[in-house]
């Protein structure tokens, strides 16, 4: 099970809304408007997807590493440190 499945629901909810947010971009880029205003919306995307992505982290945290047996945990940590670092770099 997911660390994620107790707030999948709410998982969902943003990214619907990230969705709304790129297709809102895509309409802009069709009518032509002001690129400034296009870019402000581009970052607010952005942030939108990093806050997915902080709640994703956060939940892993908290039930696949906390919760790991002490086995498992060093191995959950180097993935946790991986995603961060593949984040870090799309940033």
């Amino acid at each position: 099970m997911p660390g994620y499945s107790a707030s999948k629901k709410d998982l969902l909810k943003r990214l619907a809304r990230v969705e709304g947010q790129v297709r809102g971009v895509r309409r802009m880029v069709e009518e032509d408007r002001y690129c400034i205003d296009v870019l402000t919306q581009v970052a607010a995307a952005e942030r939108a997807l990093e806050g997915v992505a902080l709640g994703l982290l956060d939940d892993h945290v908290r039930h696949c590493v906390l919760d790991a047996e002490k086995g498992t945990r060093e191995q959950r940590t180097e993935e946790l440190m991986g995603a961060v670092g593949r984040l870090l770099k799309a940033s």
